[in-house]
């Protein structure tokens, strides 16, 4: 055999997979405009963007042994016949699933001085700790998700409220 196993057919389309994936699922692919959302709050304006996050349900097994006969002990506390027991197994759901939709910036505004301007408000903040690249990086989504959990938003996706709350988003005045 000549060739590595680094050049062979087989690695380079295992490799080119394992890119892909890393690619694929972003949580910017999770906004969509209002129009384009069924789960889009009732009267919400179709130009405004959503995003959502789903926490899954948690389902335990849980195994348990059932009396079906009891013990048999005569006069003197002998055991005559043993108790007879049944496993049972069930499925019980700990937590339920829920699903959270929120209001959050449009693709179009994410751009790389607008990502940087975030990355500044988080590290200001003592959530980043990176330099202001203008990437959205696993570091920048980290840090994102880290600052919305005290807003009881669990969502590498930044919500405008939290946009707004970092002071980077205009803030509309109430009418």
């Amino acid at each position: 055999m000549t060739g590595s196993l680094s050049r062979s057919p087989i690695a380079l389309f295992l490799a080119t997979g394992l890119m892909a994936a890393c690619q694929m699922a972003t949580p910017e692919t999770e906004i969509l405009r209002a129009s384009e959302t069924p789960g889009a709050p009732p009267g919400a304006d179709p130009e405004s963007c959503f995003s959502r996050h789903v926490t899954p349900a948690i389902i335990e097994t849980v195994t348990e042994q059932v009396l079906v006969q009891p013990p048999q002990i005569d006069a003197s506390g002998t055991v005559s016949y043993p108790a007879v027991y049944r496993t049972e197994t069930r499925q019980e759901i700990v937590r339920e699933r829920k699903e959270l939709w929120f209001e959050t910036l449009c693709r179009e505004d994410w751009t790389p001085e607008f990502i940087a301007s975030v990355q500044r408000a988080l590290a200001v903040r003592g959530y980043y700790h990176g330099t202001a690249h203008g990437r959205m990086d696993h570091a920048t989504r980290r840090a994102i998700r880290a600052y919305q959990l005290e807003q009881g938003v669990d969502s590498e996706v930044l919500s405008l409220a939290a946009a707004r709350q970092l002071g980077l988003k205009e803030v509309p005045r109430e009418e």
